[in-house]
């Protein structure tokens, strides 16, 4: 709605001015539509990496709860051991 909203704006207002005016009034339009582009990247970027995160923590569960139900409770404790430390290895960090 935000970017709808800005380029109906320009539309409005672009036919109202003329020559040298038009040049003035599109580049604070630009300047604006691109700080809101960085915006929505930076916040775009921030959801990626918390759902990357929640699905490398949900698939660590999985692994972790296929491996316990199908040993017994001495294995169990290594098992968890070796998951934490294969989720350290694999883990994405950018």
């Amino acid at each position: 709605d935000d970017m709808n909203h800005e380029i109906d704006s320009i539309n409005f207002f672009l036919p109202h001015f003329a020559g040298h005016e038009k040049i003035d009034a599109i580049q604070p339009w630009i300047r604006s539509v691109l700080c809101k582009i960085v915006h929505y990247k930076a916040e775009h970027s921030k959801l990626l990496k918390e759902a990357t995160t929640l699905l490398e923590l949900a698939i660590w569960k999985a692994k972790l709860d296929e491996k316990t139900d199908s040993s017994h409770e001495g294995k169990r404790k290594k098992a968890k051991i070796d998951v934490e430390s294969m989720r350290t290895e694999k883990r994405i960090s950018s």
